[in-house]
């Protein structure tokens, strides 16, 4: 009896032959193939995925570019038979324009103007929005109306806030006993009254880009710092603005960019001056004076060079404020 109940326990331990499986048909070769497909296909689909925005980017992006700094290389009216090759004439002919260099002092004086303010605002204005106000996301929608709202419209009111005879602005300063001021035709004020039409643009927009970097910000952090006994100023100071660093940097980086290619504010401030930015191009920016060669004056080769040059000193002012803002916060870090 034992014997055979072992028997039958060894009968049924033996191993079972294995499945026959559809792929065992395939030859080495084939498995071969379809592995170097799926190897490809994980290889190449995250570069299709982003090609339509390289291909969209080359069209619309890198062949203007390209093309414009082969316009610059010649004489290149709207009308004319023929555009003769004249090299960097236009080039050397810009770098002895004063107007030009009018137009670039203006330029930067609105920007250090706009741009400095605009951050440190949006940055206390972020700091404000993320305490626990009442409606606070009515507050935080708020902020965006002036960016959300039309250019045309805003410069256009802008336009009558500053008037001489009219304007608030001025009605104000005379109500508290000051002389007018010539907004339009003084080249300092004209600077502060289109630097203002520009924060009041983009200082909320900016302020709703911190506000989320500090809502990512862990709470952790603050506790602690509360526990060891630190004020709210020196959480803001010692955790808040390190942390805030990489933000910073791109908000700095993209006000520089926008900045320096400010047009509508100027062109809109004075519509009797158009592209020529008063009277004595007192408030005439780069893309201004790059607008009347070019629209105006029809020479689009002169235009194309203003324009070239300018591109080469965003992309060095951007690159030195990454560079001050990445080192400043490594600095900060160790």
């Amino acid at each position: 009896m034992t014997t055979e109940l072992s028997v039958a326990r060894g009968r049924g331990a033996e191993p079972r032959p294995p499945r026959r499986d559809d792929n065992d048909d395939i030859g080495p070769g084939k498995l071969s193939l379809r592995y170097r497909l799926n190897r490809l296909d994980v290889k190449v689909s995250p570069y299709l995925y982003i090609a339509p925005f390289f291909v969209l980017f080359a069209v619309v992006g890198l062949f203007p570019l390209l093309y414009t700094a082969y316009i610059s290389l010649f004489e290149w009216e709207l009308g004319a038979d023929e555009q003769p090759f004249i090299g960097i004439e236009n080039y050397t002919a810009l770098l002895a324009d004063s107007q030009f260099w009018n137009a670039m002092v203006n330029t930067f004086s609105i920007f250090a103007i706009s741009t400095f303010p605009q951050v440190v605002i949006a940055v206390l204005l972020a700091a404000l929005l993320n305490t626990a106000l009442r409606g606070r996301t009515g507050w935080r929608m708020g902020v965006l109306l002036p960016y959300v709202a039309s250019l045309v419209a805003l410069t256009i009111i802008f336009g009558d806030l500053f008037g001489v005879q009219y304007g608030t602005i001025n009605n104000v300063i005379e109500f508290f006993g000051f002389d007018r001021i010539d907004w339009q035709a003084e080249r300092w004020w004209s600077h502060v009254a289109i630097a203002t039409m520009v924060n009041w643009r983009w200082t909320g927009y900016n302020a709703l880009i911190v506000l989320a970097a500090m809502q990512a910000i862990p709470r952790d952090v603050y506790e602690a710092a509360w526990v060891d006994g630190a004020s709210k100023v020196r959480q803001f100071l010692s955790i808040t603005l390190p942390m805030l660093r990489p933000t910073l940097i791109f908000v700095i980086v993209t006000s520089t960019i926008g900045g320096l290619q400010i047009f509508t504010e100027p062109l809109l401030f004075s519509p009797s001056a158009g592209a020529n930015g008063g009277a004595t191009n007192q408030y005439q920016t780069v893309v201004l004076y790059m607008y009347q060669a070019g629209f105006q004056s029809q020479d689009l080769g002169y235009a194309s060079a203003m324009a070239w040059v300018l591109f080469i000193v965003i992309i060095a002012i951007a690159g030195i404020n990454f560079l001050l803002t990445r080192r400043l916060a490594s600095s900060g870090e160790a």
